[in-house]
């Protein structure tokens, strides 16, 4: 079993950063495709990125695409989501979650979760 924990997140102005950690214990993060989601109230979990099992591969969704970076580090057993040039309607809670093999763009097919993380940017 995979087990994500979560760490970042908070409150920043737009046009500010912020970096997500999300420390993989159980197994090694080399075995599984990582994604981010994020979702607000009432909404559905959106895909926001993901990045394949050794890195190579990452995917990103249109709203986020050039502003966000997804990394891996499986020495370390963490995924990072690197934010940058964020806005107001960045704000959501967000969520690291982790599949086998490859990477994913529908919530219902990650299998393994942390426990999601605020994000506010004020205008």
């Amino acid at each position: 079993q995979l087990q994500l924990v979560e760490s970042g997140g908070g409150l920043v102005q737009a046009g500010g950063s912020l970096r997500f950690s999300c420390a993989a214990s159980g197994r090694t993060c080399s075995s599984y495709a990582m994604g981010w989601f994020r979702q607000a109230p009432g909404k559905e979990r959106e895909f926001v990125g993901g990045i394949g099992c050794s890195g190579d591969y990452t995917y990103y969704a249109e709203s986020v695409k050039g502003r966000f970076t997804i990394s891996r580090d499986n020495a370390k057993n963490t995924v990072y989501l690197q934010m940058n040039s964020l806005k107001p309607e960045d704000t959501d809670v967000y969520y690291c979650a982790g599949r086998r093999i490859r990477v994913a763009m529908t919530a219902n097919d990650y299998d393994y979760w942390g426990q999601g993380t605020q994000v506010t940017v004020s205008s």
